[in-house]
């Protein structure tokens, strides 16, 4: 299967494991969200796996998709990465749910940080945007409020750029940490 197949085959799947959900900050169809994560991922040359793995990379945390289902369809590198970049059970408390994510992505693979990287990039500015016409109120959109958001925000721009190469650091880290910086006053 070509390339375009295989990345036309990962929309039909994320639009159906993602049919009917929507966004947090906004309330936008949540297929927008895999799917500008594979734009951007694209925008900054990942390889075409790579590209897969960031549209599908929510299937598994938000629907009854498996990783085995993944590999199954996509091959093993791309539900590698997947993997990677699915958070532990979701009833689990948030804060521990979150400092076991922040340690995977900390010693997680170059292609593995991409995806997170992007998908971090797109909810930053998707929260940036809807604080402009929201307020404060945002954050009730949330499980949990500013601080906790922006302690999770700080922790995570440490572990994406742990141990990646210089010549790794793709312009979207640079963007993500600036508008970190920016949002959260880091």
């Amino acid at each position: 299967m070509n390339n375009n197949m295989l990345f036309e085959k990962a929309v039909i799947f994320a639009a159906k494991a993602h049919d009917g959900q929507s966004r947090k900050g906004d309330g936008a169809p949540y297929i927008i969200h895999p799917f500008m994560v594979a734009t951007i991922l694209r925008e900054q040359q990942c390889s075409e796996q790579t590209i897969i793995a960031g549209l599908l990379h929510d299937t598994v945390e938000d629907s009854d998709i498996t990783i085995e289902d993944i590999k199954q369809t996509f091959g093993s590198e791309i539900a590698s990465i997947v993997a990677a970049c699915t958070e532990a059970d979701k009833s689990m408390p948030w804060e521990e749910r979150k400092q076991r994510a922040l340690d995977s992505i900390r010693h997680a693979s170059t292609e593995a940080k991409y995806v997170v990287c992007a998908d971090k990039l797109h909810n930053l500015r998707a929260m940036s945007a809807a604080y402009e016409a929201m307020g404060d109120t945002l954050w009730s959109r949330f499980n949990r409020g500013y601080e906790q958001q922006k302690w999770y925000t700080r922790e995570m721009l440490t572990s994406l750029f742990f141990g990646l190469d210089q010549d790794a650091i793709k312009p979207m880290f640079l963007e993500y940490e600036k508008l970190a910086k920016e949002f959260y006053s880091l």
